[in-house]
């Protein structure tokens, strides 16, 4: 069962109510996973690993206050992990 289409209002009344904290928050998530995807050994793209790296370096600290303290370590620490993987690729 599809879900019914919204019209431009309905659309432009959604788009108002969206916090851009969960927007970078969101797109965080998404370059994590693409930079994950990138250090894996069938789509190993060192490059664009990085770019996703940096951007999400980029933005983690405009989400300090916007999001709970326990999410900010946590997306820390997977920055951190991050960047270990990408040093692993690098060298491996």
């Amino acid at each position: 069962m599809s879900e019914p289409e919204l019209s431009p209002e309905q659309l432009i009344e959604q788009i108002k109510q969206l916090r851009v904290a969960d927007l970078v928050l969101s797109t965080v998530t998404t370059l994590a996973q693409l930079a994950y995807a990138k250090l894996e050994d069938s789509s190993r793209d060192l490059e664009q690993a990085q770019l996703a790296i940096d951007s999400i370096q980029v933005l983690l600290p405009k989400l300090d206050g916007h999001v709970p303290a326990e999410l900010s370590r946590d997306l820390g620490q997977m920055v951190t992990s991050l960047q270990l993987a990408y040093a692993k690729a690098a060298t491996g």
